[in-house]
């Protein structure tokens, strides 16, 4: 099912949701100018290959190789050992070996931009997969 099968609801909303006739006629002038211009059959496009590679996602993660559905662990595990190592053991453990008699040291720092953003995309993923499951979806 495309985004295109929704345009005689999208009619019908705009005629519930706007009573006023000239706002109402002016809403579907522009439905009509987004769909004439092909934004639509864009989105739809975009709706259809994110679907596929949710199929796709579904494969890979109900795959018995570590190689296919173990990343997605893996690149949580990594970005979870960055962040206790960042909040964590950075900061701790030079005043841990300080303290212990030894010379502190600067410990490296880890980009927290980048496990930030992954760790979302992850979590994304993992909030997807929860409404899936809530839903009935194998």
């Amino acid at each position: 099912m495309g985004l295109l099968d929704f345009l005689p609801i999208i009619g019908k909303v705009i005629d519930r949701v706007i009573p006023d006739p000239a706002k109402k006629a002016e809403a579907q002038m522009e439905l009509l100018r987004l769909q004439q211009a092909g934004e639509f059959k864009q989105l739809d496009a975009d709706l259809q290959l994110m679907l596929a590679q949710v199929e796709i996602n579904k494969i890979e993660a109900a795959s018995p190789s570590l190689f296919k559905s173990g990343w997605r662990p893996f690149v949580g595990w990594v970005c979870g050992a960055g962040f206790a190592y960042m909040l964590v053991v950075r900061p701790i453990l030079p005043w841990l070996v300080s303290e212990f008699g030894g010379r502190a040291v600067d410990m490296p720092a880890v980009d927290l931009g980048v496990l930030t953003t992954t760790l979302g995309a992850l979590l994304g993923v993992g909030v997807m997969r929860t409404v899936e499951k809530k839903a009935g979806v194998a």
